[in-house]
């Protein structure tokens, strides 16, 4: 079998190339038998029941682009030989009971374009392995614990969506992210970030639609031009130490 749940399981197909069962209200573990069907592409499994660990052998999977697993109460550790899943575009752990650090070797899937691991219990730092995915859209760890200073190497990247609230980070935004023009949102709220933003936010992000730094402890100068974000729907920055919104326009 590759999947047992409260009654329902699948067989060993081996050329099964996708596995898209959200919603589904399954209960139970995902089988470590996942493996053998080596030419899965898409693995989305969200908004179930599943518990458990999950199967070191998804990294068996070389074919894999897409493995969802959001919604669920996956526990343990986010497993380190991902990495031989070379092909991986998504990787969405987003809503489970995940512990432990972001696995540096996730620093080698090169192809990656979106990370979620929003609403874990993660720990550790933001990893400057991470500026090895050059192609990287999206990264999303709200609701975690993450500490230390967000990495330079984060400015190699393509991020245009950065989402990492309510955490524990530290330090400044490093100047590299201002290289990232095509950013469509930063919420870094809810952390103990400090510091001054040296540049015209709306000069660097042109497209930025979310700007949420609030629960913080930056400081002047902040420059955002409003003339010039004529994109800009929403921006928090309550809870810092800026002085009125007035001297900010």
């Amino acid at each position: 079998m590759c999947l047992r749940t409260q009654g329902l399981s699948f067989p060993s197909i081996n050329r099964v190339i996708g596995l898209n069962i959200f919603s589904y209200g399954l209960v139970g573990s995902l089988s470590p038998h996942i493996r053998n069907l080596t030419f899965l592409s898409t693995v989305v499994l969200q908004n179930n029941s599943f518990h458990g660990k999950v199967p070191f052998e998804i990294g068996r999977l070389f074919r894999l682009r897409v493995l969802y697993l959001s919604n669920n109460s996956f526990q343990g550790m986010v497993p380190t030989n991902l990495t031989y899943c070379s092909e991986l575009r998504e990787l969405n752990l987003i809503d489970n009971k995940l512990d432990g650090q972001i696995p540096k070797e996730l620093g080698s899937l090169l192809k990656l374009r979106a990370l979620g691991f929003t609403r874990n219990n993660l720990t550790g730092k933001i990893l400057a392995s991470l500026g090895n995915l050059s192609s990287l859209t999206l990264l999303s760890a709200t609701y975690n614990h993450l500490e230390g200073s967000l990495p330079e190497e984060l400015g190699r990247t393509s991020l245009d969506i950065i989402h990492l609230m309510f955490n524990k980070l530290t330090g400044v935004i490093p100047s590299s992210l201002y290289n990232l023009s095509n950013m469509h949102a930063i919420e870094l709220g809810e952390n103990q970030l400090e510091g001054s933003l040296s540049q015209d936010i709306s000069v660097a992000f042109p497209h930025l639609r979310h700007l949420v730094l609030a629960n913080n402890r930056f400081t002047w100068p902040v420059t955002i031009s409003l003339s010039n974000a004529s994109m800009l729907e929403a921006i928090n920055m309550a809870l810092n130490q800026l002085g009125q919104l007035e001297e900010m326009i």
